[in-house]
């Protein structure tokens, strides 16, 4: 299958993981797969929905996650995130509403699509004939044919002061220098691409793939993300590097969460 726009990769044997957070590290072999050279944006979703008449769990549910340092001066006393106090419960949030309330998509739609649940995703992908990356091909496009190195272009965080992704500068969660130019989402094509052309496999939204979080003892947490967001900072999250993996459950949205699609070749 060929799916217009999308990178086409030879698969073949890489080394996934690490060797301390997401080990071990071990040989994995893919068969041939295209993956999109970024996420879905808000304008691509648009078109969907507006084909379908797709209603996201988000808007059913009436309310989804943001990070309260995007809402505006004055918003309304929300509940937050016990432990991570950051992340506010926003109602009428949602894909066109990204801050809820009075908050569109004016100037956003080249920015990645968020306040998407793993399911509305799938939903996307059956529409558009595609499916979402298995977490191997993710990493293994994310990596951009470096082996074992620590971002999509190396070790290096900011090489010779050069910013490459979209996370969090500063102190988080109290002030963002913007030293990397943004301040939440970046388009979808910011920053040069990997070696592969894919942009944004580090920072910027975490992306869902197809597969279970599991824990150690086996026990199914959500479904896979990977490549964390514009909130990431080191003095909390590291998850902005090419192997690191997280979760959620699969009706779950948040302003950081959107997703790339897949394809058999």
């Amino acid at each position: 299958m060929r799916v217009e726009g999308m990178v086409e990769l030879e698969g073949g044997s890489f080394l996934m993981g690490t060797s301390d957070r997401e080990g071990p590290v071990r040989e994995v072999v893919l068969e041939p797969f295209a993956i999109e050279p970024h996420a879905v944006s808000n304008e691509r979703f648009a078109e969907f929905v507006a084909a379908t008449g797709h209603v996201t769990e988000a808007e059913r549910f009436g309310w989804s996650f943001v990070f309260a340092g995007l809402l505006p001066d004055g918003f309304p006393e929300t509940r937050a995130l016990v432990g991570a106090e950051w992340w506010r419960q926003v109602f009428e949030a949602d894909w066109r509403r990204p801050e809820g309330a009075g908050s569109s998509l004016e100037g956003r739609g080249d920015h990645p699509l968020v306040h998407v649940s793993w399911n509305d995703a799938r939903a996307f992908c059956a529409w558009s004939g595609t499916r979402l990356p298995r977490e191997a091909e993710w990493e293994f496009a994310a990596r951009g044919g470096l082996v074992q190195k620590r971002f999509p272009w190396g070790d290096e965080l900011e090489p010779g002061g050069e910013h490459r992704m979209n996370v969090w500068q500063g102190s988080f969660p109290d002030r963002n220098t913007l030293a990397d130019g943004y301040f939440g989402s970046a388009p979808v094509d910011a920053f040069p691409p990997n070696g592969y052309g894919l942009h944004n496999t580090s920072g910027n939204v975490w992306e869902w793939c197809e597969e279970d979080f599991r824990d150690p003892r086996g026990v199914v947490l959500g479904k896979a993300i990977r490549g964390g967001s514009y909130l990431c900072h080191h003095s909390y999250c590291n998850r902005y590097r090419a192997a690191a993996r997280t979760s959620n459950t699969a009706d779950s949205s948040s302003g950081n969460t959107g997703f790339r699609c897949a394809a058999n070749l």
